[in-house]
């Protein structure tokens, strides 16, 4: 596909319905394994551009790009040195620009990553703030405490990094900053008026160019209790989310805290200026009842279930968590969201075929090895847990490379590692890059299709048969099965509630949607009868035994028309 590249006004959006996104699929571009325009081994804005035809042909209502953003990738784009740029690696503001339009033209709406917690250690302001002196106005836009110990020599308080080791930093003149995560990552003080100002205006800023929405990072971390002396926790885990269900609700020290709500109501009166209104979707790992909050019509609208994400292939867990979603969106007055993979998780393909109670990063340790995936399996299972959340009402976020059933790459060898969790946890957490590995477009070439090149993550030789070359076409492929999938959902209505049908057999998962939709998916190990109706759709194939013998195998999910 050619593509203009030429500067391009922001579209006019007017014409938007402003409710698409609650029950919108969404596809989440990781862009620098998306597609490499360049040929440097490194995915880039313009190869985003030159993609978004398989996109509108795969369905999908949006793409949600991760960072591309200036940055010295830290943590994979996500240390952010300027939130209104590009990254030159990645493209131009033009690039930007030529990108959104195509989007626009092809029906596709954008979403883009923002980063509130934390900048850059490049970002302008805090190489201002290690120039400053202690108690200066730069060193207020972050969280600058003394240390402890006779010469300020222990870190202010017992807080733990998300990936490992304190999540203090010392500077050279002796104090110390907050990173909730790596050291490159020096938390924002969001108590400074000068930062709320600036990310108002980084949200008009896309907005003015066009972006349909949000998705902010790690959102129930903003405010934080920085009230003298600062508290310590006791323990090293009160530092990750497990804190949140063993303390009272808004007690935590810096997540989930009640203030963080200001920022949201004031970020929405912005997004409502914008006709039509900007979506957001929060990224909170907080309990359903708190997530909630973030989701409330006056806030960002939208949060991420990851009860959904984290729950295992088991009938009851599942039904359970669908149920709490789809009560928790209704009393906010948002639509639930399903996810079963992104940049940070193990790939369901590969993850769901592990036996409840294993360690995912022991897994990757042995690099898929111990317990040993059958792989036919695990995308027999991947296919049948897609076609169950594409079939819930809500939002489904779907990840790149979800299309072409693509696993884990679980035996990436240490030396080209590039997440900061492996050398922050002294080489005891691998880390995420198996699942950022660069997408396979062909089934040849120095890099599948990614680029001329190669690519900045070494892809496995069977990546080969999971390209789209591979599957494009291919009746029963997951590509076309994605296709068929989406092009079903789109005929189906936007009622936002299902009715679970009263007797069903162990281990299955049945409802009725109210148009006369029917999804049965069978988690079991047996073979169950199907119920009558019309099979639009199963995840096993066109030779599944599902339309021709009433039969539904296990670990198959399918679609059903009961209109007549």
């Amino acid at each position: 596909m050619t593509v203009d590249h030429s500067p391009v006004p922001p579209p006019d959006n007017s014409s938007q319905d402003p409710d698409w996104w609650r029950q919108a699929v969404i596809y989440q571009v990781y862009p620098r394994s998306f597609a490499d325009a360049d040929g440097d081994g490194l995915g880039d804005l313009r190869g985003v551009a030159q993609r978004l035809g398989h996109l509108a042909e795969l369905g999908v209502d949006a793409l949600w790009l991760s960072p591309f953003y200036p940055s010295e990738l830290a943590d994979g784009g996500y240390d952010v040195a300027d939130y209104r740029d590009v990254d030159p690696r990645l493209g131009t503001l033009d690039d930007f620009a030529t990108m959104t339009a195509e989007a626009h033209r092809l029906g596709l709406k954008v979403i883009v990553d923002l980063v509130p917690n934390h900048t850059s250690r490049q970002h302008p302001w805090f190489q201002e703030a290690l120039r400053s002196a202690p108690g200066s106005a730069a060193r207020e836009r972050y969280v600058f405490r003394d240390g402890r110990g006779a010469h300020g020599e222990l870190p202010p308080t017992d807080w733990q990094s998300v990936f490992g080791g304190s999540a203090w930093r010392r500077v050279a003149d002796g104090q110390w900053y907050l990173h909730l995560f790596t050291p490159e990552q020096p938390d924002l003080n969001w108590d400074d008026e000068e930062v709320r100002a600036d990310f108002r205006t980084t949200l008009r800023f896309w907005c003015d160019r066009g972006v349909d929405g949000f998705r902010v990072d790690v959102a129930h971390a903003l405010a934080k209790d920085l009230a003298e002396p600062l508290r310590d926790l006791g323990a090293p885990e009160l530092s990750g989310e497990v804190a949140l269900s063993t303390m009272a609700p808004g007690s935590h020290p810096f997540f989930d805290r009640e203030e963080v709500h200001e920022i949201y109501r004031d970020w929405r009166k912005i997004l409502d200026a914008y006709t039509p209104p900007r979506m957001a979707v929060a990224e909170a790992w907080v309990p359903g009842e708190r997530r909630a909050l973030y989701a409330r019509p006056d806030e960002l609208g939208q949060a991420f279930n990851f009860e959904y994400l984290e729950a295992g292939w088991d009938a009851a867990q599942l039904r359970e968590v669908i149920t709490g979603q789809l009560e928790t969106a209704r009393g906010a007055g948002a639509s639930a969201t399903w996810v079963l993979s992104n940049h940070d998780v193990v790939r369901h393909t590969s993850r769901l075929m592990l036996p409840p109670g294993t360690d995912s990063n022991a897994w990757l340790l042995t690099g898929g090895n111990a317990p040993a995936i059958d792989e036919a399996a695990g995308l027999r299972r991947a296919r049948a847990a897609t076609l169950l959340m594409l079939a819930l009402p809500g939002s489904s976020y779907v990840y790149q490379g979800e299309e072409l059933g693509l696993p884990e790459v679980a035996d990436l060898p240490t030396e080209v590692l590039q997440d900061p969790i492996w050398e922050q946890t002294g080489h005891v957490r691998k880390g995420r890059d198996g699942c950022r590995v660069p997408l396979p477009w062909t089934a040849g070439g120095p890099s599948y299709g990614f680029g001329a090149a190669g690519s900045w993550l070494p892809q496995p030789s069977y990546f080969a048969r999971y390209s789209v070359e591979a599957q494009q076409g291919v009746a029963g492929s997951t590509l076309e099965l994605y296709r068929a999938a989406l092009r079903l959902r789109r005929g189906f209505g936007a009622d936002e509630s299902l009715t679970w049908v009263g007797e069903t057999p162990d281990g299955v998962l049945d409802f009725v949607r109210a148009d006369g939709w029917r999804c049965v998916a069978n988690l079991s190990g047996a073979d169950v009868p199907l119920p009558p109706g019309a099979v639009l759709l199963s995840s096993a194939g066109p030779a599944d035994r599902a339309a021709t013998e009433g039969v539904l195998e296990p670990d198959t999910t399918v679609w059903l028309d009961q209109r007549g």
